[in-house]
């Protein structure tokens, strides 16, 4: 008798699983840490800092890694990042136990796990590829938002009770265990891997030659590289906004962990919500209207509500509802790019695709704490342009500076979903680029396979002619002739 591991969406399952619960354990150490290092300095750039030294590595390796990833093994690759991660946490734990921590630490802590990060994303995206079905990537990622945000729930409320009992090392010696059972998952299953595509197979060469065919995969069609433009402007001004987030609340609550553990809670509750929404219904059935007005609702009745607010019913209003729209938006975005986008490539090309996305990340967490501190806030706490103009809005005094900007960001953020409506290569992107060409098997349904390009090359006949438009119907008729082969020797 064979011992057969998991596969398919039972093995997707076991490791969602796992990924759940590590999600929880580096939640609960986020937040401890959190509060450990603003009751240590008291400024909003300390906190800033600690995000922009775990994103920048993070995006300076990502091209590299995944052209490692898609050369690798994917599940290899997804161990490997678990197993850095949490030894950067042992780490900072041996350093807190020893009485050495300090918050230079974090950055170098941050720093690695960013580096480890970076195969993690890519990689556990090209096996949802392999072993999920394409009808339910939408879906599949939503679990997977559902799962960091059912953490997001518990973490604040376990960390929140627990740090007075066992204290910050206890905290991070749970997050090691959670890495755990995370790599334990993953050797429970197998995730195949990809057959090379005609795309993969010229794009082979050195590292150096793979690391870079992202960039030129993406900017040689104007789609996707809208959507990610979409992305880039929009993660600028959310991280601008939730960066400040926790100091913000502190600030105006006097240090209240309770109060700022019920925010991260109300917004854990609507990403919840969201997930299970998203994993239910599955979205849009046209992507891009889940991205771009997601990314509309998010801004202004997310973001902006929250830099509003000056108590906890509003704050909670405002992260319950920015965080229920990102399960959609991210969804809607993945389902698009996996559909699109040839799995033996996407190591590399979502490599490439989150440093577009991201690389004005660092900028904008660099930025925006010596903005809070040396500019908004003190202009909010006196007589001056800012606050004889705003004060009705966000108040007056401690974190009134850091919420005026919160608005700002979420205003921006919401104009960004609208421009994309703006853009035809944005919003027609489902309808300009081809689906990716699927290799199929003896006892694959060459039928349905089929119907779905004649439907896709039906809708493009009507489009005007564009070089984009040509190129797709160009592809689907090369994959229409190249089915008829595979019908034909199979009979």
């Amino acid at each position: 008798m064979t011992n057969r591991r998991p596969a398919g969406m039972f093995a997707f399952t076991i490791v969602w699983i796992g990924q759940a619960v590590s999600l929880l354990g580096t939640s609960m150490s986020a937040f401890a840490l959190t509060i450990w290092a603003y009751e240590l300095t008291g400024k909003a750039t300390a906190l800033a800092l600690t995000g922009f030294f775990h994103i920048t590595p993070l995006l300076i390796f990502s091209p590299i890694a995944g052209a490692i990833v898609d050369r690798s093994n994917r599940k290899l690759m997804m161990m490997l990042s678990d197993l850095g991660s949490g030894m950067a946490t042992i780490a900072v734990l041996v350093l807190f136990l020893t009485g050495q921590l300090q918050l230079w630490h974090l950055f170098v802590a941050n720093a690695i796990t960013g580096i480890f990060q970076t195969f993690q994303w890519p990689a556990y995206s090209a096996a949802i590829t392999m072993i999920v079905p394409k009808k339910h990537y939408a879906r599949a990622h939503a679990m997977n938002d559902l799962a960091g945000n059912t953490s997001g729930i518990f973490a604040p409320l376990l960390a929140g009770a627990l740090l007075p009992i066992i204290g910050l090392g206890g905290i991070l010696t749970i997050d090691i265990i959670t890495f755990l059972v995370a790599i334990g998952a993953l050797l429970l299953v197998v995730i195949p891997q990809p057959e090379a595509s005609d795309e993969g197979l010229e794009s082979r060469g050195s590292i150096w030659k793979e690391s870079a065919y992202g960039f030129r995969y993406i900017f040689k069609r104007p789609s996707l590289l809208g959507l990610q433009t979409i992305f880039l402007i929009g993660n600028f001004f959310a991280t601008m906004g939730y960066t400040l987030l926790a100091p913000m609340i502190l600030a105006r609550t006097d240090s209240n962990a309770l109060i700022f553990g019920s925010v991260e809670t109300a917004g854990a509750i609507g990403g919840v919500i969201g997930g299970l929404a998203m994993s239910a219904w599955g979205g849009t059935k046209k992507k891009v209207h889940g991205v771009l007005s997601g990314w509309f609702i998010s801004g202004l009745f997310g973001m902006t509500v929250m830099g509003i607010g000056q108590t906890l019913p509003v704050w909670a209003v405002g992260s319950f509802i920015g965080a229920a729209t990102v399960p959609l938006i991210n969804s809607s975005n993945q389902a698009i790019w996996q559909a699109k986008v040839a799995a033996d490539l996407q190591g590399r090309v979502f490599a490439t695709r989150r440093l577009i996305a991201w690389f004005v990340t660092p900028l904008a967490t660099l930025l925006v704490g010596p903005l809070a501190d040396l500019i908004f806030e003190p202009a909010m706490s006196e007589p001056s342009f800012l606050s004889v103009n705003f004060e009705w809005l966000v108040g007056y005094g401690p974190g009134a500076g850091m919420a005026l900007i919160m608005v700002f960001s979420g205003l921006a953020s919401a104009c960004v979903g609208l421009a994309g409506y703006g853009v035809r290569v944005i919003r027609d992107a489902e309808t300009i680029l081809p689906d990716h060409k699927i290799v199929v098997g003896p006892g694959a349904d060459i039928q349905q396979r089929l119907q779905e390009l004649l439907a896709q090359r039906q809708t493009l006949i009507t489009e005007p002619s564009l070089p984009e438009r040509d190129q797709a119907l160009k592809e689907i008729s090369l994959e229409l002739r190249d089915l008829g082969r595979r019908t034909y020797s199979t009979k």
